[in-house]
């Protein structure tokens, strides 16, 4: 039996880890859920899966969810340390970090310190502080496996010995904006942002998917995850989701991981490895496969891809920086306050202003990476 702590139980990667979970019960023990601020769908979910520890983030929902909670034998925690209470609580075997933004710094740092193994779906993790959290990996000798199914795919197809890796080829969908021009993008609204053609998932990611950060965020997780350089790191579109990432062999062989689009396929491969185990999710089949299509991506229409990369290659506090203020930036195109392209356009003045203006120490700790996200989600509120 592996005991599981979900922190953001109750967004995409959450619900659909709780779904994984359910399916093998014999194996699976959600002992410790954790989330925002949702009383509602956290009361319910710890209601079904009775955990130990039950953890809200927004103090003030504390006395709501003990009345929802009222009679069932759990521990209700809240406030800005329930989360890293939640990550390190002593029944946990492995944590699954699914909290979405840089938010989620801080608790699987918390995680990593007390021994837990880790499953992170929480990219902005090591965008942001991969230089400090991955040493802490291996000092600390845990698992971390990842969530995303483009890291998952290499984790499947990567041998060990990296001398003999040519590339690694990270797919992207293209979004819902593939095929229009920069004229046709200043049109686009936040409601057809938030319709991707093939996965479902949260509105911050889906909208990343759109103006392809996502996959420039993703770039810097998979140096980080694998150790591998970004001049061995590449981005093809490939719109029908169905292979989700390559590796390329120094021999010319190249390993692809197919798979339908359905995240809760590498959330299990996760939380069962070493083993894999059947399910009664949908299987590809090939034959009623028309075609696969790949192209490379178009950097001029969707430049937050060329930004992360180029803050991916600067380290330091670079991709802090750009990291917090996609948030900002992302939630004001939402909010009808900017444009789809000023997205791109605000990252890149955003992302100049600190390279002219700021000395970077190459964040040491924690505390300057959240100084540095901090001072591009400054920026970032500016311009909306």
């Amino acid at each position: 039996m592996k005991n599981i702590a979900i922190l953001g139980c109750t967004g995409s990667i959450g619900r659909q880890t709780l779904d994984v979970c359910s399916r093998f019960p014999e194996e699976m023990n959600v002992t410790v859920l954790a989330a925002l601020n949702e009383v509602v769908e956290l009361a319910q979910m710890a209601r079904s899966c009775l955990p130990e520890l039950v953890a809200i983030a927004d103090e003030d929902k504390y006395g709501a969810l003990k009345e929802a909670l009222a009679g069932e034998n759990c521990e209700i925690v809240a406030g800005n340390e329930a989360v890293a209470i939640a990550a390190t609580h002593s029944s946990v075997d492995l944590v699954v970090g699914a909290i979405s933004g840089v938010a989620g710094l801080v608790p699987m740092m918390a995680a990593l310190e007390a021994g837990k193994d880790i499953a992170l779906a929480n990219k902005e993790v090591l965008v942001a502080a991969g230089h400090i959290f991955m040493p802490l990996v291996k000092e600390k000798g845990v698992k971390l496996l990842p969530l995303d199914s483009e890291h998952s795919a290499i984790f499947q197809c990567l041998e060990q010995d990296k001398n003999v890796v040519h590339s690694l080829l990270l797919t992207a969908s293209g979004g819902p904006f593939r095929s229009y021009s920069k004229d046709e993008l200043q049109e686009v609204t936040a409601a057809e942002a938030l319709c991707h053609p093939t996965w479902l998932m949260g509105p911050k990611i889906t909208v990343d998917s759109a103006t392809l950060m996502n996959k420039g965020l993703e770039v810097i997780e998979a140096h980080w995850l694998f150790d591998m350089p970004y001049d061995k790191i590449d981005v093809v579109i490939h719109p029908e989701s169905i292979v989700h990432s390559l590796v390329q062999y120094a021999d010319g062989s190249l390993l692809a991981h197919l798979g339908p689009p359905d995240m809760r396929i590498p959330i299990q491969y996760a939380l069962t490895y070493p083993k894999r185990q059947a399910n009664n999710l949908e299987h590809i089949d090939l034959a009623g496969i028309s075609a696969l299509h790949f192209e490379k991506p178009d950097l001029e229409r969707f430049p937050c891809l060329q930004l992360a990369l180029e803050a991916g290659r600067m380290g330091g506090c670079y991709p802090a920086v750009l990291n917090g203020a996609n948030e900002v930036l992302v939630a004001a195109f939402l909010a009808g306050e900017i444009s789809f392209p000023e997205i791109g356009d605000n990252m890149a003045r955003i992302m100049e202003a600190y390279s002219t203006s700021c000395f970077d120490s190459g964040a040491v700790t924690i505390e300057e990476v959240l100084i540095a996200d901090e001072w591009g989600r400054a920026q970032a509120c500016r311009s909306r």
